[in-house]
């Protein structure tokens, strides 16, 4: 799959040969302090790692789903990952480069996210989950249709393949949008 979109933006899944690519560009969105060019940065309250080539290999490997690699001119700017889970998909490992974000890339790119899961899959809802504390995100999705639940996943304590939290209070929060 490749579409180009407006503002020269192209989609494409993604292959083994972007895992690398893909390390740097989420773990430049979420972590450190190249992450605070951004307003999506978790370095506040998770340090460690967000993902690692092994993670990112399995996802683009799964049967069921995809990582989408977003790309203007020829170069990486964003991805997601988007998961098959029967009549909805899952959204996530949502990644733009951080000196690009807040300029509207954001919003294209989960439109077009579930302009996929929707058209490929016959998905009739998106699902993500969201660091409870991340108020700011959630607002964000709540603008763009989503649905805050209040149903929360207990944050992954002990395995720092998920980061190394610097808070007590995390869970995951599930959001929910009608495809």
């Amino acid at each position: 799959m490749s579409t180009a979109h407006p503002a020269s933006l192209s989609f494409r899944s993604a292959v083994e040969a972007d895992v690398p690519e893909l390390v740097v560009l989420v773990e430049s969105a979420y972590r450190g302090d190249a992450s605070r060019a951004g307003w999506t940065t978790e370095a506040d309250f998770l340090d460690g790692q967000r993902t690692d080539e092994a993670g990112v290999r399995s996802i683009i490997e799964a049967e069921d789903g995809t990582v989408l690699a977003v790309e203007r001119a020829g170069e990486l700017v964003a991805c997601c990952q988007l998961e098959h889970r029967g009549d909805h998909a899952y959204f996530g490992m949502f990644a733009v480069r951080p000196g690009l974000q807040g300029g509207g890339l954001g919003k294209e790119i989960l439109a077009e996210a579930e302009r996929f899961a929707r058209e490929t899959w016959g998905a009739k809802e998106m699902r993500m989950t969201v660091v409870n504390v991340r108020e700011e995100l959630i607002a964000y999705y709540v603008r763009r249709g989503y649905r805050r639940t209040g149903e929360l996943s207990p944050f992954p304590y002990g395995d720092e393949r998920f980061g190394i939290p610097l808070r007590e209070d995390l869970a995951f929060e599930l959001l929910v949008k009608e495809l």
